[in-house]
């Protein structure tokens, strides 16, 4: 009888140490050329203009220097919309839109999944095929809303949009089929709790990689959101708007471009990094792939 390989007293799978070691250099191999463009990206950012532009293009700085960040604050200081109120949109915005799109998704979620009701299959079929319409597809029919509602040019059109989405409904979901039982639920109810209790004190906290993975997919969709059809106003646009008005400067703000690049990006990539494993194990649970 084969003789089980452990590891920290736990049993693990009976592949060979070989087997491990292939596997263990297939990875590194693949997670190399994952992070290239984001080293290429942070290696532009501090490239002179010279270097920005040379041809063929050169991977790693050569010659580094601080006067991409340098010339981006200043840009900042002579906007005629103060920087700071272009970040604080963006911040909240996809704060307010993430917890709403949490409570929203987290609760429908939960009634479809433990609460039996008529069209309850047909409304979650509904929901998974409108997971294949781009967001293009409703952009008219989006805006005769908003108008109807007056929220045109307000807080609300970026807000409210996002707390009802299909992937994170789906996401709640199927986690939530799997991962609540329906007898948890049903003692619950014996026990004197109401539904929103349970779904509040019980379910929740048994679903918690799907929700910060949840909290993932919407804060990164609203931060990186650019400029929008429903905002005419400059003082309620967005960080990445004011990034990319920069980059239309042409040539001499390539520098700068880069910079607010690699700025862009790193809330969304920290926030990405701390709670990765939540998110594969969500993935696994939901049958997404991708």
């Amino acid at each position: 009888m084969a003789k089980l390989r452990t590891r920290r007293h736990k049993v693990i799978l009976s592949r060979s140490a070989g087997g491990d070691a292939g596997i263990t250099f297939m990875l590194v191999i693949l997670g190399i050329f994952m992070i290239l463009p984001m080293v290429y990206a942070i290696s532009q950012s501090f490239k002179p203009l010279d270097e920005l532009w040379m041809f063929p293009p050169r991977f790693f700085v050569k010659s580094p220097t601080l006067s991409n960040y340098s010339d981006l604050f200043k840009l900042m200081d002579i906007s005629w919309v103060p920087f700071s109120r272009y970040i604080f949109n963006t911040v909240f915005v996809s704060i307010a839109g993430t917890a709403g799109n949490l409570f929203v998704s987290s609760l429908a979620a939960y009634a479809m999944a433990k609460i039996k009701f008529p069209g309850g299959r047909v409304m979650f079929k509904t929901v998974r095929t409108s997971l294949m319409f781009h967001s293009t597809v409703t952009a008219i029919t989006n805006f005769i809303i908003m108008k109807t509602f007056h929220m045109i040019d307000t807080y609300f059109a970026l807000i409210v949009p996002a707390f009802c989405t299909s992937l994170g409904l789906y996401l709640m979901k199927q986690f939530m089929d799997t991962n609540v039982p329906h007898d948890i639920v049903e003692s619950a109810h014996l026990d004197g709790a109401s539904e929103f209790k349970t779904f509040w004190v019980i379910a929740m906290p048994m679903v918690k990689p799907a929700w910060l993975t949840l909290i993932i997919y919407s804060f990164q969709g609203l931060w990186n959101a650019g400029a929008s059809v429903y905002i005419h106003s400059e003082q309620l646009k967005s960080f990445n708007y004011a990034i990319r008005q920069i980059a239309a400067g042409g040539i001499k703000r390539a520098g700068a471009n880069a910079a607010a690049m690699v700025i862009m990006m790193l809330v969304p990539i920290s926030v990405f990094v701390i709670t990765q494993s939540n998110i594969i194990e969500t993935m696994g649970s939901s049958g997404m792939k991708d």
